[in-house]
């Protein structure tokens, strides 16, 4: 069956959060200046303020991901939206630190209920497979443009108005959603899901929460006995949840999904993915500011290319899975991202910014194929009540590979450079231990010297960082390299299984 005008017009509808999503995590560092300056928070407190958006999100992804599939996905995302724009207000107008970080995570909370809702109301409206591709093209397209707009637009109204109106762009945005989503979007629910355990929420963020923030704060931080013995509890948490959800008969997260192939291949990729671009992304925004000098407006501007980059390659994807198989387009797109990838260790101490912005360009391109093919393949195994939980999976686990990324790629990155930094015998010690630690250390610590000692200082700290990104970006190449082939066989594999089950010959009743 091909979807309609009204489910076309649907997906404009759905657009709209999901843009505003994206929006949302990109003009934050860009308003941290301002807002530090008016409210005044301690270190503690501004750190919370930029992490618990991501905290709520992860933790709740599962929980509104079912919760959808039992009340209704249209019922939910207008529950989302409106608890979205009502947070947006109360973050734009915040009079203390505590009242922002309530707010955020409010908004996190709401943010968890849209994408799952979104994805899963776009399988349910495009049943067919072709339109189903195209239509999760133009959703992560979306996603990726309002990347693109946030630096752009967060710039100006930070130039002309107060910190808060960048939370206030959210606001007509919900407003149009509840407008428009009662006559555009159908709903849909699993008549038959039972109850939903509380029991098994309240495990699934005893088990998530803690392992992002020790991802997090290793990545911050480095390693040490506090972080490791939250992963630990966190881990031990995720083993009592599995075992409660195969014994219930209505689970809040049905690992019966992982048996079927396709699903947990496309998983898996997904996290591989996430893990790598998201490590290696964030040494690459670091090395525009830190080693090329850039600010944050102009570094935003500069990744400009790379997200349309993934929107054309997203764009894309859908037209040539219908030319060639599917896990060959993936596969390919994922070689293409390994070469752009390849490119940062062209990158030096002392210039590479063209081969930096080239390489996300390229690499960003070839994974463009992987975020829409890898999606629709977790939506299209699993029968359509269960596409809810099936969305919540696919962005759990692209949350989790952007905090598992981030914190093993920035402590292999943190260990080359430490390894790799040559201070000037000449560098007070005080200044030598600081600029060791870190790059943002040597930085702080050539402020406080004489001009020609605190730049070199800084070419030896530039140069040090560089390694650092060289390294991750040879391995995570090689990461890619290997799972686009594994990522190829596995899925093949399954295609070819599903396709013989297919022919097989149906009993006749006698």
């Amino acid at each position: 069956m091909s979807a309609g005008r009204r489910e076309w017009l649907g997906l404009a509808v759905l657009a709209l959060p999901t843009v505003l999503l994206s929006l949302d995590m990109s003009v934050l560092h860009l308003a941290v200046p301002h807002l530090a300056a008016d409210l005044r928070p301690s270190s503690t407190q501004l750190l919370w303020i930029i992490d618990i958006y991501g905290f709520m999100i992860a933790g709740f992804l599962v929980t509104m991901g079912t919760l959808g599939d039992r009340i209704g996905r249209r019922k939910l995302l207008m529950i989302g939206g409106g608890a979205f724009g009502l947070a947006s207000v109360a973050a734009a107008f915040s009079t203390s630190p505590e009242m922002l970080i309530a707010a955020r995570a409010v908004l996190g909370i709401a943010g968890a209920t849209l994408m799952p809702s979104t994805l899963a109301l776009i399988s349910n409206m495009f049943p067919n497979p072709k339109q189903r591709g195209t239509a999760i093209a133009v959703w992560m397209s979306c996603f990726m443009g309002g990347m693109v707009v946030g630096p752009v637009a967060g710039g100006f109204l930070l130039e002309h108005f107060r910190w808060g109106s960048v939370f206030l762009m959210g606001v007509p945005v919900m407003i149009l959603l509840l407008a428009t989503a009662p006559k555009l979007l159908p709903e849909y629910r699993d008549t038959s899901a039972g109850r939903l355990d509380l029991a098994s929420v309240a495990l699934s963020l005893a088990a998530i929460l803690p392992v992002i923030y020790a991802l997090k704060e290793i990545a911050k931080n480095g390693l040490s006995l506090t972080e490791i013995v939250v992963l630990v509890a966190g881990l031990s948490v995720g083993a009592v949840f599995v075992r409660r959800q195969r014994r219930l008969e209505h689970p809040l997260l049905d690992l019966r999904l992982f048996r079927v192939r396709a699903f947990s291949a496309a998983v898996a990729i997904m996290l591989v993915g996430a893990v790598t671009m998201g490590g290696v992304f964030m040494l690459v925004s670091q090395y525009l500011q830190m080693v090329a000098g850039l600010s944050t407006v102009d570094a935003g501007l500069l990744l400009v290319p790379q997200a349309l980059a993934v929107v054309a390659g997203s764009m894309i994807a859908p037209r040539l899975a219908r030319r060639f198989r599917p896990e060959f387009v993936l596969g390919f797109g994922m070689l293409v991202a390994a070469a752009g990838i390849l490119l940062f260790t062209l990158a030096s101490g002392s210039g590479g910014v063209t081969f930096v912005v080239l390489g996300m360009s390229i690499a960003s391109f070839g994974m463009g194929p992987q975020g829409v093919l890898c999606t629709e393949m977790v939506v299209g195994s699993v029968p359509p009540q269960r596409a809810g939980a099936a969305s919540a999976m696919s962005e759990t686990s692209a949350e989790f590979g952007i905090a598992m990324g981030i914190a093993v790629f920035g402590s292999v990155a943190t260990a080359v450079y430490r390894g790799q930094i040559a201070v000037p015998s000449h560098v007070p010690a005080a200044a030598a231990a600081q600029a060791t630690d870190s790059m943002a250390g040597a930085m702080e610590a050539s402020a406080t010297l004489p001009g020609a000692m605190g730049e070199q200082l800084l070419a030896t700290a530039r140069d040090a960082f560089s390694s650092g990104l060289h390294t991750v970006a040879g391995i995570g190449a090689a990461i890619v390299v290997v799972f686009a082939v594994v990522g190829m066989v596995a899925l093949r594999s399954s295609q070819t299984k599903a396709a013989a089950k297919a022919e097989e010959p149906v009993p006749v009743a006698s």
